[in-house]
């Protein structure tokens, strides 16, 4: 699993990357009560809004941190938005994208660097 510096993380399985939010964002953000998920065939370039999380808190884009294509958004999180807070990096996904170039998730930091990182916020 890799992280972005805006809490995204990403897993990578072959050349599709399963992307969501960390657990560290889905605490800040609160209890989740609305998701809204990219359709897949949508095409997102590194650092483009693709998907949309509302918290009792707040509303936050949620950033590509790959480019690729969309195959598929996790359409069960419109009528279960809770299960971002329940399992934030695994259930709780929100996109599946096809990477266009599976090296650059390897730019991303892993658990070590993004705890660390997060010691200094």
């Amino acid at each position: 699993m890799r992280f972005t510096k805006d809490h995204e993380w990403v897993r990578l399985e072959g050349d599709v990357a399963t992307v969501g939010i960390s657990k560290h964002a889905a605490d800040a953000l609160g209890d989740v009560v609305f998701v809204e998920t990219p359709e897949a065939g949508k095409t997102v370039s590194v650092g483009d809004s693709f998907a949309v999380v509302e918290s009792v808190k707040a509303a936050s884009d949620v950033y590509a941190p790959v480019a690729g294509e969309v195959v598929e958004g996790n359409e069960a999180l419109a009528s279960a938005p809770e299960t971002v807070n329940a399992d934030p990096e695994g259930e709780g996904w929100f996109a599946k994208i096809k990477v266009a170039d599976a090296s650059a998730v390897d730019a991303l930091m892993d658990q070590a660097a993004y705890d660390a990182y997060l010691t200094t916020l």
